[in-house]
């Protein structure tokens, strides 16, 4: 006998009784098992837990049972028989591999193997433990597939106003179970009728009973796949997560004979996002005291089912004037007080802590989150503004007058110069319409704070008011050579002291004289020319979508803006009130020619959907299986429809029954609702008779 007929022979036995003990440990295991799934979970999943659960003991005994090999068996052997004087490796040897002597020995030990029987080499176990824990295995399953059905909610009579006919299945109880998502806290409730309103996410469990039973049943839905019913002892069972509105009837084989079951719908409700309120201060901007080292803010956020124990409060501290402004940002985790559906936010904001010595903001925005699983909604809530004004130099005559820095006007050329490298920097790169729109954007913007600074040069802003922007931009480039604008008031003639001229020219309109409007040294005056020069070749390139060209003339604007910062004084001329002159021939003369009409155009109407009509009138047409559908695609496309479910379920119900006037009556009385509403007419008002004509016509 040959090595590998041996090593077969003699392992054998030890892999059979390996197989039987996984055998009767694992079988009974899976049955248990399988009884379970079965018990809670229908037949199907039974069966595929027993095919998963074998598969696993086979290849557990398969394992077990390869660790019996020829090393396994030669130690076997040598622990089993001595007589075989720990030689028996050369039993499995090949001869051309030994020597003399070892033939010798192998010759011997053979004969000694074949003189006497093989003991068993497998070490025995009690069976005891197998015995007991097959038994408890058996005794479990037996008893999960023996246990009463889980007390569920008692079923109620349906009535679904169908003729009882003999042998065709009929609908005679109804229950359906809602349990709302966890994270709601509204506990499971039973409907003894089908139509119900349900969170968003909730399981519904549906149990019926037909008289007699179908051989087939399913939940027939609107628009969706068909919810199948499962047989188990009397009822068919069904289970399905809400997750929108959804429209069905109840659908059993064999029913067909006694009509059309009625629609019943499924409502979902929508969780909510939280909303958060302002508590602490109760108004947006709050102006700070002067010396005010902190402050108390507090948000209110509410929700429908809960809002998150903690939230996030973003800070944002904004310090500095003019192009100096510094910005820092911080976030702090706050716990909230009071019930799940409505919390209180508050905390203590410490200047000192947050860095915030200058003039400046505050800004302190909520962001909260509710406790819808698995994905939480969150939002931010309205901003607090904490503002520290500047302090203000007080004096009196020509110091009155005075500014220490340049006013709010010097504040946006660095956002110029971050918002062209940013466009610069987008990757990918917008397509070349979007570039070119977002540039010009950005030149906007630039041609804005131009026409801002042009002021302080004496330039006019267009329209002869000094708060409205131009639009023509060749007019721009006059101004920005230093053309005056031609404001039609009277010229001041040199005159002495005290003439009419002196005062006109003292208290009047000047402002289109550069030096007149702004007192600047002629070294701020050149500085500012030249800024606003750049601004103007940055604008350029902008409106051209070249902003990589712009930024070298931006950069030089900003560095001329910061010099000009720098001048000590800036003295502002006192203008007064600009009026039109009155015209003293038409005074009280009660000429209205030439003035200007004052009706307001009217505004184009909303475009009117004329497809529910043009489906309203083709009901009644040979084509109205084309208008049923139609009318369904639209539906599908107009999510504006107050009741879509009742519209849907009605062009069902007319699909169905073609014949039905009634069916087609409700439909229309659904679409009624959705069909837009004529223009009422304007109706002239009565002349009052013979007796209002004569008084009309008595007037003089």
């Amino acid at each position: 006998m040959n090595a590998d007929a041996r090593t077969d022979r003699w392992t054998r036995p030890a892999r059979c009784l390996v197989w039987q003990r996984t055998v009767a440990v694992g079988v009974p295991l899976a049955i248990l098992g399988t009884a379970i799934v079965w018990r809670f979970g229908g037949i199907l999943p039974a069966l595929v837990v027993l095919a998963v659960a074998l598969a696993c003991v086979a290849a557990i005994a398969q394992v077990r049972g390869r660790r019996f090999d020829r090393r396994w068996l030669i130690a076997a052997l040598d622990a089993a028989r001595p007589d075989l004087e720990d030689s028996s490796d050369l039993l499995f040897a090949a001869s051309d591999t030994l020597t003399p002597l070892q033939r010798v020995q192998r010759d011997r030990i053979a004969a000694r193997v074949d003189a006497v029987a093989m003991p068993p080499l497998a070490v025995p176990h009690g069976r005891g433990g197998v015995v007991i824990l097959a038994a408890i295995s058996l005794m479990a399953a037996a008893l999960v597939a023996a246990w009463p059905d889980r007390p569920g909610a008692a079923l109620a009579p349906a009535e679904e106003g169908l003729p009882a006919l003999r042998g065709v299945p009929r609908l005679t109880a109804q229950a359906l179970e809602v349990v709302p998502p966890a994270y709601t806290g509204l506990p499971p409730r039973s409907s003894k009728i089908l139509d119900v309103r349900v969170p968003a996410g909730s399981q519904l469990r549906w149990t019926l009973r037909f008289a007699p039973d179908p051989r087939d049943a399913a939940l027939a839905t609107i628009g969706h796949a068909a919810i199948a019913l499962r047989h188990e002892r009397r009822d068919w069972l069904a289970t399905y997560r809400a997750d929108a509105s959804l429209l069905y009837r109840v659908a059993a084989a064999g029913a067909e004979r006694a009509g059309l079951p009625p629609l019943h719908r499924i409502d979902t409700i929508a969780d909510r996002p939280p909303q958060v309120r302002l508590d602490t201060p109760n108004v947006p901007l709050t102006v700070l005291s002067a010396g005010q080292r902190s402050a108390v803010v507090a948000f209110v956020a509410t929700d429908d089912y809960g809002v998150g124990a903690s939230a996030r409060l973003r800070i944002v501290v904004a310090q500095g004037e003019g192009e100096n402004v510094r910005f820092s940002e911080r976030l702090l985790t706050l716990s909230g007080s009071g019930g799940p559906r409505e919390r209180r936010f508050t905390t203590r904001l410490d200047f000192r802590a947050l860095g915030f010595t200058e003039a400046g903001d505050v800004v302190a925005q909520l962001i909260v989150a509710d406790t819808r699983a698995p994905s939480a909604q969150q939002v931010r809530g309205p901003s607090i503004i904490l503002r520290r004004p500047a302090a203000v130099a007080q004096g009196g005559g020509l110091e009155a007058m005075t500014r220490q820095v340049m006013p709010a006007y010097f504040r946006s050329q660095r956002q110029i110069i971050i918002d062209a490298e940013a466009l610069l920097a987008e990757r990918p790169r917008p397509r070349a319409d979007r570039f070119l729109s977002r540039s010009d954007a950005i030149g906007a913007d630039q041609r804005l704070l131009r026409m801002r600074y042009g002021q302080f040069m004496g330039e006019e802003v267009g329209g002869g008011a000094t708060n409205a922007m131009p639009t023509n931009d060749d007019e721009d480039d006059a101004k920005v050579a230093g053309a005056e604008a031609d404001h039609d008031h009277p010229a001041a003639a040199t005159a002495g002291l005290g003439v009419t001229e002196d005062v006109t020219a003292e208290y009047g309109h000047t402002h289109d004289e550069a030096e007149a409007a702004t007192l600047l040294d002629p070294g701020t005056r050149a500085t500012l020319r030249q800024a606003l020069d750049n601004m103007w070749q940055s604008e350029r390139a902008l409106r051209q979508g070249e902003p990589r060209q712009a930024l070298p003339f931006a950069y030089k604007a900003l560095r001329f803006i910061k010099q000009v910062q720098q001048a000590t004084r800036i003295f502002l001329a006192r203008t007064g009130t600009d009026l039109p002159a009155v015209d003293m021939a038409r005074r009280m003369t009660g000429e209205r020619g030439a003035m200007g009409t004052r009706v307001l155009p009217s505004a184009a109407a909303d475009p009117v959907d004329a497809t529910p009509a043009a489906i309203w009138r083709a009901l009644d047409g040979p084509r109205q299986d084309a208008a049923l559908d139609a009318l369904s695609r639209w539906l599908r496309a107009s999510p504006g429809v107050a009741d879509p479910l009742a519209l849907a379920g009605a062009i069902d119900t007319v699909r169905r029954r073609p014949d039905c006037s009634r069916c087609r009556e409700a439909l229309r009385a659904q679409m009624w609702q959705v069909l837009p509403r004529p223009v009422p007419g304007l109706a002239r008002r009565g002349d009052g008779g013979v007796v209002g004509r004569r008084y009309l016509d008595a007037l003089p």
